[in-house]
């Protein structure tokens, strides 16, 4: 089993900026098995959306909304551990949801969710 525990979120004006973070944790063979991590969020109402995406070799993938504003980077100094975190600039309204982490090896894990409000 994969732990993820996701810590950041809060309540924040237009323009602000927030950095979520996601610490993965586990048994070594289970952390290793970990093609690639990301952020998903659901808003009130609408479907769960990818955010950003980074793998193994540290590829990143962004939605097209938050792209040049947002920033997935990850640290796995720690064999048993790996955090990833998304650095968000220039939220807006629009960018209020409940975030989630998600780990996918054969199958997808996924963190408790973050509530990141943004007032306008």
């Amino acid at each position: 089993q994969v732990h993820l525990v996701e810590s950041g979120g809060g309540l924040v004006q237009a323009g602000g900026s927030l950095r979520l973070s996601c610490a993965a944790s586990g048994m070594t063979f289970r952390i290793n098995a970990i093609n690639a991590m990301g952020w998903y969020r659901q808003a009130p109402g609408k479907q769960r959306e990818l955010v950003a995406t980074i793998t193994r070799g540290g590829n990143t993938n962004y939605a097209d909304s938050v792209k040049g504003r947002f920033t997935i980077s990850r640290d796995n100094a720690d064999n048993a551990k790996i955090t990833v975190y998304l650095q968000m600039n220039s939220l807006k309204p629009d960018d209020t949801a409940d975030y989630y982490c998600n780990a996918a090896t054969r199958i997808d894990h996924w963190g408790q969710g973050t509530q990141v409000t943004v007032s306008s």
